[in-house]
């Protein structure tokens, strides 16, 4: 489908957001401003999934809006080597900055991956590839770990039995599930889609939605940033 869907962008709006306060409790916690766990235990933690789930679910869909109906290579192609450029700066920064906890499969290697595999299950019935989404999610609580993907090689998959040390690990059980969900979304709404983008609002609102992977690589360094100022020299205020 061609054109931009100002609902949609208003919903990447709010997800980056989310994301964002998120980012804020977690350069809070680094800083020793509020208690040790805080972003990682209890409503945090189901708040940081439900953003993961949205971004993911989000992306599938976006995938069938632009390729539902034949995959245009070139524009996918260019999509996806900017997806995965922006992964490998992820890394390459959070090697230096964090070489324990460094990110080598977050949110955007786990969107790249899943808009590869996903080309995958354009043509399946929607209700099939929402009832593989459903399954992979349902994997995460009922299969057994397995110790032989102990292996940093194979952490991208889940199912490991050991703690990881990232600041950010999406694997693709469950991750893939959130994917393929919004992906069955596309199809099975697919006769919204022309209505819904006929529905317009402020450019302001859509903005960052449209342009959420430049927010995405700038707002933790500015985030971090604003607290690490505070840090120093807030008290001289």
């Amino acid at each position: 489908m061609a054109g931009r869907i100002w609902v949609l962008d208003v919903a990447r709006t709010a997800a980056l957001l989310a994301m964002a306060s998120y980012h804020f409790t977690y350069d809070l916690q680094m800083f020793g401003l509020v208690p040790p766990g805080t972003a990682v235990s209890g409503f945090f933690y189901g708040y940081a999934r439900a953003i993961a789930g949205t971004f993911l679910f989000l992306a599938g869909l976006g995938l069938w809006l632009a390729h539902g109906r034949g995959i245009r290579w070139g524009a996918f192609l260019r999509r996806w080597a900017k997806i995965v450029a922006a992964a490998a700066l992820v890394s390459m920064a959070t090697w230096f900055a964090l070489p324990g906890w460094f990110v080598f499969f977050g949110i955007l290697h786990c969107i790249a991956v899943s808009s590869l595999l996903g080309l995958g299950f354009l043509r399946l019935p929607a209700v099939l590839v929402a009832v593989l989404g459903a399954a992979i999610i349902t994997a995460s609580y009922v299969l057994p770990p397995l110790v032989q993907l102990n292996h940093p090689g194979f952490y991208w998959i889940g199912l490991h039995t050991v703690p990881v040390m990232s600041v950010d690990l999406e694997p693709l059980i469950p991750w893939f599930g959130p994917f393929l969900l919004g992906l069955a979304a596309g199809r099975i709404c697919n006769p919204l889609w022309p209505r819904l983008a006929r529905i317009g609002g402020p450019a302001w609102l859509a903005w960052p939605g449209r342009h959420s992977l430049a927010v995405y690589l700038i707002h933790q360094p500015v985030l971090f940033g604003l607290v690490w100022l505070w840090v120093r020299f807030g008290p001289l205020i």
